[in-house]
């Protein structure tokens, strides 16, 4: 009935007549004023509420208080199940942050495990995973720190350099302008409940013009950001830029939850809030100095100011020209941010415009004192130059600093140390920083003439009279040996360049080639026991009388007769095996290779392969690569004596085909870049060039590129290309003979070459460019094959069969050397080939330092590789949500049978107490002052690039470098490698060997004894 009758009263549903008409008319205008006024009392109180809100934000303290109680996180050992890492915040990027998914397995790989990272509470986990940012306190600043061992610090960068500690540093004259710009509501102290992530007027403003704006772009006005949400954006948002309504909803969000996360008093999170923005805010890039972030370091980046200057003078109760330069720096990076890069580096007299603009709106508001902003408007903006480049500091006192930045770079993937040092990233190195010093230290020092005699580095073999020691570059790297791992304590050089010469070089380091060389030996004889070991006599002296290598024979032979046939006896015999050590040429590398002797006396000896070892005699170890060669080809299952002799043999077509595939890919990819780029004239011009400029040689070259081309454009090249007066002589039946026996592909193609004396390929390569210009080298590539077979045809005829089993030889040594490369490579071996020739077992093949230290680690931990750690710990973003840390977990696993490890290990103890490094003996000793045991190996190299003209005579050289290395282990907790090197033309001036670096290990000893009365790393 209600319905009904409150529908007559509002629709009129009956039709009264006379006084009773009129009396429900008045009637139903009375509800019908009360309904709307009813309804407009409560958009009243709800409009008064909204604005109590708007004010004080009362509900919304008491909603995010409650929330932020459930937000935490915290770190805990093991990998994280719930943390979530940024992706697109430009902070989040320069800190590292948003790089942690690829770092963790980058990591992994290099040994390191997760040993604690940051738990995130389930309402974090939740408020994230729903679009949100995580909430924490940024830090004001960041970067890179370094530690040795023992805490020093290395490196502790802080970015920006220039920050605002707390709000009590801030001059009140920067926050009231800032504010009064950017933020008005956020230091407001009557309402400290207030949210300082939105300004309710502002954003209801920036709604509705947006919506005006669906209508009329020009209505489009007012921006709801404050200061809370623009670190947001400059933190999370992708681009550090607002996307949309959604992004900016967002940033809101997290600024609310983030500002309550002390409770509802906002009034320290409000300042808090002001001192961040003034710390992050971006303020573009500058030359020469990179991201500039934060108005304290834009004042000295762009203007030069000194900020502690600029609070100074700030603060002063007189308005004085400079106070009035200073604001005016401060106010144009405060109205810079709008627009960073288009106010700081396109249009400066647009900032200063601007400046000018609000100068006088600061002034009219009572911001700043009409004399301030008379001061202001008078000064200019003192923009500074483009910063040179830094001046080159010396190198040599930050080697292990260096090395190690580059060791993190190449583990984070980084491209450059600007990324690295702005990286939210604390690094423990194993570096031992003093003792790295004391050794820099002696390193720098040597050059001086006077300082290199005092430590006794003249002499024979050493430094001479009128040498100039200052030409040499040593390098020195030691680490020390634990259970799992091996602790880099030292890495250092004296170059004065960043270049690092233990790991950043291939040296040609001599005789230490000699030791992979003596492994490679043991390790076969290692599987020869393990495949003979346990064969009866009567095999065993069959395969010594019929294998077809000396190692095997040998082999077989000493276990028919020994009785006990262990491993140890056998591997020790074997290095008693006698080698003849006279001078030898044999056929290596793909021609005949002449090898001598250090020393003159050696080459009437016949001694032992470990007497040999330990006075590194290079003939006997040619010799003892040779058998190792003959073993691996022998291994292949080819019978070589038969694949040589018999010329039937179908095994030969298949290598030789193989050596014309090899070598005629080689040539023609040299051609190929001879040729690259030129077009179908200059190609032909350049093929011209490389043949005689004779009638019948030019003929051939021009019709077999234009094998169709006419008599008239043949003879228009030779006149062209031929000496005036030798083309005269050519008569015009002459042109028409070598036109009839040259056009129209009448020749094959290795005759084309023959008559032009020039390599058929490279005749073919410029036909081939003529039709496919745009041709790269894997067209050509899969072009060229049965081309290359064709023009090595004479090598496939019956009668070559001294060139085919040079080749076929050749070939063979390849096969064998990369066999031995992969023993090598167990070893630790740096590179991805050997040189195939027999003067690898003397250093032909090059090294590096580092990697040899790493072979004597092998041989220290009884055949065991352990990791080399240059890094303990790791820890990323320490105190953020964000928390990664790191430690270094290495697993070692075997690389050499432990007997042979002790066999070599006992050769390299008799380098030092009987052989080529004898003048260190004894130098050293152990905290209970027993003498150490010090083993290891020497190597020299003088590297010459030798000239030779017609029939072989010596033209010249050009000398290329000159080393002397040794490598060693001092008792059983340290080893290393030092190094002289000498590098270009003036190495000529040198006669030093390996005595000489031998000589500065001994003289270190004083640098180096703290190190041995310090305690073991602990595991």
């Amino acid at each position: 009935m209600s319905g009904v009758a409150w529908g007559q009263l509002f629709h009129g549903s009956h039709k009264p007549g006379g006084d009773e008409k009129r009396t429900h008319g008045i009637l139903f205008g009375v509800i019908r004023a009360l309904w709307w006024v009813a309804w407009a009392v409560v958009l009243v109180l709800l409009g008064w509420a909204g604005s109590i809100e708007a004010r004080t934000s009362y509900l919304q303290s008491r909603f995010f208080t409650w929330f932020d109680s459930g937000i935490s996180y915290q770190p805990k050992p093991g990998a994280s199940h719930s943390i979530h890492f940024p992706q697109f915040g430009p902070h989040d990027i320069r800190l590292g942050y948003a790089a942690l998914p690829d770092i963790i397995p980058s990591l992994e790989a290099h040994q390191f495990q997760i040993a604690s990272q940051a738990q995130w509470s389930p309402r974090l986990d939740w408020f994230v995973t729903h679009g949100g940012y995580a909430l924490y306190t940024p830090k004001p600043q960041t970067g890179l720190r370094l530690y040795d061992r023992n805490g020093v610090p290395l490196i502790a960068t802080a970015y920006p350099e220039h920050v605002y500690a707390n709000f009590s540093d801030v001059p009140p004259l920067v926050a009231s302008t800032l504010t009064s710009i950017e933020d008005r509501d956020l230091l407001d102290t009557q309402n400290p409940l207030h949210n300082p992530a939105v300004s309710w007027g502002r954003f209801l403003l920036a709604s509705g013009g947006r919506v005006a704006g669906m209508l009329n772009h020009h209505w489009q006005r007012g921006g709801a950001s404050t200061l809370a949400t623009q670190i947001v954006k400059f933190s999370d948002s992708p681009g550090g830029r607002t996307g949309g309504v959604e992004e900016k909803l967002l940033q809101m969000a997290t600024a609310a939850a983030a500002a309550y996360m002390n409770g509802p008093d906002t009034t320290a999170a409000s300042r808090a809030i002001l001192v961040t923005y003034l710390n992050s805010t971006p303020l573009a890039s500058s030359p020469g100095y990179g991201e500039v972030i934060g108005i304290p370091e834009a004042l000295s980046v762009w203007y030069g100011t000194d900020p502690a200057e600029a609070n100074k003078v700030l603060t002063q109760p007189d308005v004085t020209a400079r106070q009035g330069l200073i604001y005016r720096e401060v106010l144009s990076l405060i109205l810079a941010g709008q627009r960073p890069a288009y106010y700081l580096v396109q249009n400066r007299l647009a900032l200063e415009n601007l400046t000018n603009a609000y100068l006088h709106q600061l002034a009219k508001e009572g911001i700043i004192s009409p004399a301030l902003r008379d001061a202001a408007l008078a000064a200019k903006l003192p923009f500074t130059p483009p910063l040179p480049p830094s001046p080159q500091l010396p190198f040599t006192g930050d080697k292990a600093t260096a090395w190690l930045q580059t060791e993190l770079l190449s583990m984070l993937h980084l491209q450059d140390l600007w990324s690295l040092d702005h990286y939210d990233l604390t690094a423990y190195s194993t570096i031992d920083e003093a003792a790295q010093q004391r050794v820099t230290n002696v390193l720098t020092h040597l050059g001086d003439p006077a300082y290199d005699q005092s430590l006794g580095l003249y002499g024979k073999l050493m430094l001479a009279s009128g040498n100039k020691p200052a030409l040499i570059n040593w390098s020195f790297v030691l680490y020390e040996h634990g259970t799992n791992a091996n602790y880099v304590r030292i890495h250092t050089d004296s170059l004065n360049q960043p270049f690092d010469i233990n790991s950043g070089v291939k040296l040609q380091l001599g005789s230490t080639a000699k030791l992979r060389t003596l492994i490679t030996y043991l390790n076969i004889l290692l599987a020869l026991h393990d495949k003979l070991a346990a064969l009866p006599a009567p095999d065993l002296l069959h395969i010594a009388a019929t294998a077809p290598d000396n190692l095997t024979r040998w082999a077989a032979g000493y276990l028919a007769t020994s009785t006990g046939r262990g491993l140890q006896p056998m591997l020790d015999a074997a290095m008693q095996r006698k080698y003849s050590a006279s001078p030898v040429t044999l056929f290596t590398g793909g021609g005949e290779n002449s090898f001598g002797n250090f020393q003159p006396w050696e080459n009437t000896l016949n001694p032992t392969v470990e007497y040999a070892f330990e006075n590194s005699i290079n003939c006997v170890f040619i010799r003892v690569m040779r058998d190792v060669r003959d073993y691996y080809v022998a291994q292949s299952g080819i019978d070589k004596a038969q694949l040589l002799s018999n010329p039937h043999d179908p095994a030969r077509l298949a290598y030789l085909q193989r050596f014309a595939a090899q070598e005629g890919s080689g040539y023609l990819y040299n051609f190929y870049n001879g040729y690259r780029g030129l077009t179908a004239s200059q190609a032909l011009e350049r093929l011209a060039g490389r043949t005689q400029p004779m009638a019948s040689h030019l003929a051939d070259i021009f019709l077999a590129v234009h094998p169709n081309a006419g008599l008239a454009d043949m003879t228009a090249f030779l006149q062209a290309h031929m000496p005036k007066q030798a083309f005269a002589q050519v008569t015009g039946d002459r042109l028409a003979q070598l036109y009839g026996e040259f056009a129209n592909g009448r020749l094959s193609l290795n005759d084309e070459g023959y008559i032009a004396n020039v390599h058929p390929l490279e005749i073919w390569l410029v036909l081939y460019l003529q039709a496919h210009p745009n041709a790269t080298w894997n067209d050509i590539s899969a072009a060229s094959p049965s081309v290359i077979q064709q023009s090595y045809a004479w090598l496939f005829k019956p009668d070559k069969t001294f060139q085919q089993n040079v080749r076929i030889t050749t070939l063979l040594e390849q096969d064998a050397f990369k066999a031995i490369w992969q023993d090598w490579r167990r070893q630790g071996y740096p590179f991805d080939h050997l040189v195939p020739s027999l003067g690898t077992a003397i250093g032909a093949s090059g090294d590096k330092p580092d990697t040899l230290a790493e072979l004597m680690g092998i041989i220290l931990a009884n055949g065991a590789q352990l990791p080399s750690v240059d890094f303990n710990r790791l820890n990323f973003a320490d105190g953020t949500p964000y928390q990664t840390d790191f430690t270094n977990q290495p697993a070692p696993h075997q690389v050499l049978d432990p007997a042979v490890a002790q066999t070599v290990r006992q050769a390299l103890l008799g380098v030092v107490q009987n052989g080529t490094a004898s003048a260190v003996a004894g130098a050293y000793r152990a905290p209970d002052g027993n003498v150490l045991q010090i083993g290891g190996k020497t190597g020299s190299g003088d590297n010459r690039y030798h000239i030779y003209g017609p029939g072989g005579a010596l033209k010249g050289e050009r000398v290329v470098d000159r080393t002397a290395t040794f490598v060693f282990f001092l008792g059983d907790r340290f080893f290393g490698t030092v190094t002289a090197y000498v590098p270009g033309q003036a190495a000529a001036g040198f006669s030093f060997d390996s005595a000489m670096a031998v000589q500065l290990l001994k003289d270190l000893q004083p640098q180096l004894a703290p190190l041995f009365q310090a305690p073991a790393e602990p595991e």
